[in-house]
């Protein structure tokens, strides 16, 4: 390695990376998934050099074991059990299962294939890995590191004055961030400044959250509702939703619940939303789509179910910054709990425009997966004959059942 080790601990993911594994380690630990990468930027390009930098953060990645301390810290977590806990002081990264070349537009193309139990949990560090070894090896990272300090300070500062106002937020920033050393100065800096304006709760980064004494945060990803939904290929795949809500309900009862709406769509969704999960879940999470008409659709939903909005979260998390979130905050409060998971925004606000990178799950059991949401053009399934398959199956679904 040219750079000093990027992930240091395997605590170093979000939060929700946990609580899915511990329900694929209960329920699905045959499921075999591939994560493939992506970098939307069109104008950005990896040299030899970065690539080679990036394989070998990975194979250093691969070396690390759960420590003791770190095992004694999650299973504080009143959620997690006995069993995962010592699946854990078992389980390393395994270097075997990447694939990684210098092919395709932007030279690197990265995919991960083996049991989900072990691919799901290297979406997070690759990411943090290949955004860290990008902005060192590509740009002047000490010039961009100083612009990112300055922009850290300046909307802190607002905050701190009050022209910013939006309630509870966590931090989300680690698939993108500009480096470890930046998100833990945010996460520090944010900790810090909220005595005085005091609702900064949290990050989804793990070992942040343990460093900063900071509460982890994090429930599902869309992966949970596209592999549980469609991996086993006997199952309707607009049903997605209610497979995966119910296998969540069965591993964390009333626990760990905010439900992500937006996998096949969140009309679809809500067609699986009924009594039981709506009240069993403690709020939803939006990820696409025009925030304000999503947060009035739940909240009519919540009504029609006679169950009072104002006890539910929504969670707001898709590509916010607090001019966004202030505009949500003041539409939504006092008619739900609102909550924001904020990413990019604090993690990697800098002069340099930031990677647009995502690792997503392309195929589960042998078969294509993909994912349909609010917000046309997320979705990243291999093969469009799949797509329109599972949007035919959504329609069928809206229009009879």
């Amino acid at each position: 390695m040219k750079l000093k080790p990027i992930i240091v601990s395997l605590l170093e993911t979000d939060l929700y990376k946990f609580s899915m594994g511990q329900s694929i380690y209960h329920q699905f630990p045959s499921y075999k998934t591939t994560w493939t990468f992506k970098c939307r930027n069109s104008n950005v390009y990896f040299t030899k050099e970065i690539v080679e930098e990036i394989k070998e953060q990975l194979k250093h990645y691969c070396t690390l074991r759960f420590t003791e301390e770190e095992l004694e810290y999650l299973q504080k977590i009143k959620w997690f059990k006995e069993s995962y806990i010592d699946f854990l002081r078992l389980w390393q990264p395994r270097y075997k299962d990447f694939e990684i070349s210098t092919e395709g537009e932007n030279g690197l193309t990265i995919e991960a294939r083996g049991t989900w139990l072990n691919t799901s949990m290297y979406e997070i560090p690759t990411l943090a890995i290949v955004n860290e070894v990008y902005f060192r090896m590509a740009h002047d990272y000490d010039k961009v590191f100083e612009s990112f300090k300055k922009r850290l300070d300046e909307k802190i500062d607002l905050l701190d004055k009050g022209i910013y106002q939006i309630g509870n937020f966590s931090e989300f920033g680690l698939r993108r961030r500009l480096s470890a050393e930046a998100q833990d100065l945010a996460v520090n800096k944010l900790a810090m400044a909220s005595q005085k304006f005091g609702n900064f709760i949290g990050t989804s980064n793990v070992l942040l959250a343990k460093k900063h004494k900071l509460t982890p945060v994090g429930t599902m990803a869309h992966e949970w509702i596209m592999c549980v939904g469609q991996g086993n290929h006997k199952h309707n795949p607009a049903y997605s939703n209610w497979y995966a809500l119910d296998s969540w309900v069965k591993e964390y009862g009333i626990l760990n619940g905010t439900a992500l709406t937006d996998t096949i769509t969140t009309d679809c969704f809500l067609k699986d939303f009924k009594l039981t999960f709506s009240t069993l879940f403690s709020g939803v999470r939006h990820d696409s789509g025009d925030p304000f008409e999503w947060g009035d659709k739940m909240i009519a939903h919540y009504e029609s179910l006679e169950i009072d909005p104002r006890s539910k979260t929504l969670l707001f998390s898709d590509g916010l910054d607090f001019s966004k979130a202030t505009k949500l905050y003041q539409y939504f409060n006092k008619r739900a709990k609102v909550a924001f998971g904020i990413g990019t925004y604090i993690s990697n606000d800098t002069d340099v425009s930031p990677l647009n990178i995502v690792m997503k799950v392309t195929e589960c059991n042998g078969q294509d997966v993909a994912k349909i949401s609010d917000t046309p053009g997320k979705g990243m399934c291999k093969n469009p004959d799949y797509v329109n398959y599972l949007e035919r199956c959504i329609k069928w679904r809206m229009e009879n059942k």
